[in-house]
């Protein structure tokens, strides 16, 4: 196994890490910042509790579907990362499109198609 095998591993580790820590304060930040909004809408309009308890419960659902949509990306980024490994297309059944010639451009689009997905996950609310 050579140094650079290492520090790949390394980085694949520290990616699900940081994927694992983002799950839990989506778990965590929706009910907190619902309560929160709930709470200022109550002093300010005298209506307790209602309000807190209608945002802590939007926070709630919020925060389920932030962590559903993050597994969902991690399952996909998990299935990808298996294809590659055994040698398969990125998709399963579906044919992937070369936009160059040899291996080298199969690779490059797959990478470019892997940040394209990454920042279109980043930019979703």
């Amino acid at each position: 196994m050579s140094f650079k095998d290492i520090l790949k591993q390394q980085q694949s580790g520290m990616e699900a890490l940081a994927t694992t820590g983002v799950i839990g304060l989506h778990l965590v930040s929706g009910p907190l910042v619902g309560f929160a909004i709930g709470y200022g809408l109550d002093y300010w309009l005298d209506t307790s509790p209602w309000c807190k308890l209608f945002f802590l419960l939007l926070g709630i659902a919020a925060g389920f579907l932030n962590v559903y949509r993050d597994t969902q990306h991690l399952l996909k980024k998990m299935a990808a990362e298996d294809a590659r490994r055994k040698g398969l297309s990125p998709t399963s059944g579906m044919p992937t499109r070369q936009t160059g010639t040899g291996a080298g451009a199969t690779q490059g689009t797959r990478e470019t198609n892997d940040r394209a997905d990454a920042e279109k996950h980043d930019a979703q609310p």
